[in-house]
């Protein structure tokens, strides 16, 4: 369906025209001032110089051109040359009774369907997920799930670390602690026991402790260096233990990102590139794009029009090992060969912005990709605390990222504990849905590329723009749409009819505006348009809510209306945030 900015513009354009003038100037916009008009028009104020006219006497034009039979209830001309517009009432109420009736509320679906890879994971094994994982996680998962509503196919990545030296570190230090193990013992040939020989809190304390030793302990560190050579040389017994410490890690890392409502299409790791580097290299040297700079394989990535030094890109180090440049450079091999996409976008630490510059700079220059496949780069900013400095536990060590779910989740739930609105057997499970809500709006609510304050009180209020005022006002609207359902009512039943007051249409006309919204949060990377969108929603609703009476209403269509109204707005809601990665409960 086309939307009704598209439909307003579509009438100003003619009457620019008609006008004489061009109508590329009859572009509408959403008013600035909404206690004067609901839209406006400035085409005269940009067409003044073009025409050598007073931008007014342009706009006066235009105006006479519209006529009384437009879809306007006001066409008023402001001087410099404003035109400032009012949407009729019953045309409003027909467009939402048409966006009600369409699948996608009004979002169009993409003319051309991408393939778009996400990497939006990027955590190493054996080690837990913490606060700095947050981030990519959240807002890559909304950015999939926009995607993929307006009709693009989304692949999502969570791109394991695996194959570095912190396997020859764990290896090392089980080696260390239990020498008797079967793996190592290079004489053994049968097969290796199914169970792994440690846990996964077993594991997590093993990776810093030996990460702890390589640090003061050079011989040690030898010793670890050499494990993850032998590893990446496919040592029998070391294979066997990265097997065990792969199903023990991704186990966990799945839980822990079932818990943030996370999911990835796929689970590759690292060492899925491994196969495609020895090519890719010796192609690079063949075509006389790599060469040496004091032992180590490089290709230089600096272009003219660069205003700071951009270093070559280094692709094997002077022993020979890869190193992220390598495996990000291979698995982009991997994937144009797996899935030929449109895009890869990178959901990661703005900090790793010159990493990525070089990579994406050394795969075009040496033919890795095709000229038309885009290299998308949304670094993040940090998430801190209240004093500004990236976000840690009370005893300033990095918080796990299960333990701020859990004082989240408690926090909500001794909130609704005291507000008594939910059953105790309920109030469990309601505290996960909202906790989860004041993390992810919380986070989301923020531009991407900024820094931002993660601030727990403001974060769970029921006030404000916040997760969890954003459920309320859901949670609302199921009380009464159910209260209708008691009373016999059939919410289907009727049409939307126009607005009978002032707040009626603010939030008729913040409705209108979701498809928009939808489609320039995902052209944009930007899920805090979607955001910013259903907190004004929700207050347009709340003010509609508090001025109307709407389950008293004694005339039978005027009621149906209000509930058809109410309908398409928790649709509009619940849609959003579900794009957002959470959910509402039916109480709280």
């Amino acid at each position: 369906m086309k939307k009704l900015m598209e439909q307003m513009a579509q009438e100003l354009c003619a009457a620019f025209e008609k006008a004489g003038y061009d109508p590329a100037y009859g572009k509408v916009t959403a008013s600035n001032r909404p206690d004067l008009c609901e839209f406006q028009c400035n085409g005269a104020m940009a067409g003044a110089k073009a025409y050598k006219k007073a931008p007014f006497m342009i706009a006066d034009d235009v105006v006479a051109c519209l006529g009384e039979n437009s879809m306007f209830s006001m066409t008023e001309v402001v001087k410099p040359g404003f035109i400032n517009l009012k949407v009729k009432e019953e045309l409003l109420a027909d467009y939402l009774e048409e966006m009600s009736a369409d699948e996608k509320l009004s979002v169009t679906a993409a003319e051309t369907p991408k393939t778009i890879i996400i990497d939006y994971g990027g955590p190493n094994v054996a080690k837990p997920l913490h606060v700095g994982h947050l981030r990519s996680a959240i807002i890559g998962e909304s950015i999939k799930r926009i995607g993929r509503y307006v009709g693009h196919k989304m692949i999502g990545d969570v791109h394991l670390g695996d194959w570095g030296l912190q396997m020859g570190l764990i290896i090392t230090e089980l080696r260390h602690r239990k020498p008797e193990l079967v793996y190592f013992d290079e004489s053994f040939t049968g097969e290796y026991p199914k169970e792994a020989p440690f846990t996964i809190s077993e594991l997590e304390e093993i990776y810093p402790c030996a990460s702890g030793k390589s640090k003061s302990d050079e011989a040690y560190r030898n010793e670890a260096l050499e494990a993850t050579h032998l590893l990446q040389q496919g040592n029998r017994g070391y294979m066997a233990l990265w097997n065990h410490i792969m199903q023990v890690s991704v186990t966990d890392l799945k839980r822990n990102y079932d818990n943030l409502n996370v999911s990835f299409d796929l689970w590759k790791k690292e060492s899925d590139a491994q196969p495609y580097i020895p090519d890719m290299v010796n192609m690079m040297k063949d075509q006389g794009f790599a060469y040496e700079d004091q032992g180590a394989l490089v290709v230089d990535v600096k272009e003219e029009q660069d205003t700071k030094e951009i270093p070559p890109c280094m692709l094997l180090k002077s022993d020979g090992a890869s190193l992220y440049t390598t495996t990000d450079l291979a698995t982009i091999v991997e994937r144009v060969k797996l899935f030929d996409p449109d895009e890869i976008l990178y959901v990661v630490d703005k900090r790793q912005e010159l990493h990525f510059i070089q990579v994406f700079r050394c795969a075009r220059k040496t033919g890795l990709v095709k000229d038309d496949l885009k290299f998308s780069f949304l670094g993040f900013g940090t998430m801190n605390g209240k004093d500004g400095k990236p976000f840690k536990t009370r005893e300033g060590g990095v918080m796990r990222l299960e333990n701020l779910i859990a004082d989240i989740t408690e926090e909500m739930y001794r909130k609704i504990v005291e507000n008594r609105s939910v059953k105790d057997k309920d109030a469990d499970e309601t505290a996960k849905i909202v906790g989860l809500s004041a993390i992810k709006y919380g986070d989301l609510s923020n531009q991407a590329t900024k820094d931002y304050v993660f601030d727990v009180d403001r974060f769970t209020s029921f006030e404000g723009n916040t997760g969890p005022y954003i459920l309320y006002t859901i949670v609302r609207i199921k009380s009464i749409l159910n209260r209708y359902l008691e009373e016999g009512g059939n919410p289907e039943e009727g049409r939307i009819l126009s607005a009978v007051n002032g707040s009626e249409k603010s939030l008729m006309l913040q409705l209108t505006g979701f498809g928009a919204t939808v489609e320039s949060a995902f052209e944009e990377k930007a899920p805090h348009k979607i955001c910013a969108y259903i907190y004004e929603v929700s207050n347009a609703f709340n003010s509609f809510y508090h001025e109307t009476k709407i389950l008293s209403e004694e005339n039978k269509e005027q009621k149906e209306s209000f509930i058809k109204l109410l309908g398409l707005t928790k649709k509009v809601l619940e849609t959003s945030i579900e794009l957002l990665g959470f959910s509402a409960p039916d109480r709280m």
